[in-house]
């Protein structure tokens, strides 16, 4: 099989995360193994001082975001030729405590092939470059929370 053959899925999106759809789409007959990362809304965080989190919100320029989302699924496939199938789903808008926010699921034959490396390795670099901004509102008001979008050149 090809790599053009191995599917690949990246988007941005107000819809709720369905796992079991994703894993139908990049599951092949050969796969035997999905490292699975999901990012989920925190009702209390602890930076400096105890914040209790009312809700978040996501926003994005989704044409510029889904295009560093294939840069990331490419880097992917470029490190770990095991890879087949790759998730990176990112969801915007506004998300309540206990919520999924992102996806990232890679896919292999076996869990010894570096699938789960490829999974931490997607997670990662979606937050150096692709553009996603987050709002966290509680009882302490407003805040733009700093990610740690880090463009290089060539990023």
């Amino acid at each position: 099989m090809t790599l053009m053959n191995f599917p690949t899925v990246y988007s941005v999106t107000e819809a709720e995360i369905n796992l079991d759809k994703l894993l139908e789409e990049i599951t092949l007959t050969s796969s035997g193994a999905a490292a699975i990362f999901t990012g989920v809304v925190r009702g209390v965080t602890k930076r400096g001082e105890e914040r209790r989190t009312a809700y978040l919100e996501y926003e994005a320029y989704v044409p510029m975001a889904e295009a560093k989302m294939k840069q990331v699924a490419d880097e992917i496939r470029e490190r770990w030729n095991s890879v087949e199938g790759i998730a990176i789903v990112q969801r915007i808008g506004k998300l309540y405590p206990k919520t999924p926010t992102i996806l990232i699921a890679c896919t292999a034959a076996h869990r010894d092939t570096g699938v789960f490396e490829a999974a931490r390795y997607g997670i990662d670099r979606l937050k150096e470059i692709v553009p996603i901004w987050k709002k966290e509102v509680g009882e302490n008001g407003e805040t733009w929370i700093e990610g740690e979008y880090i463009p290089a050149s060539g990023d």
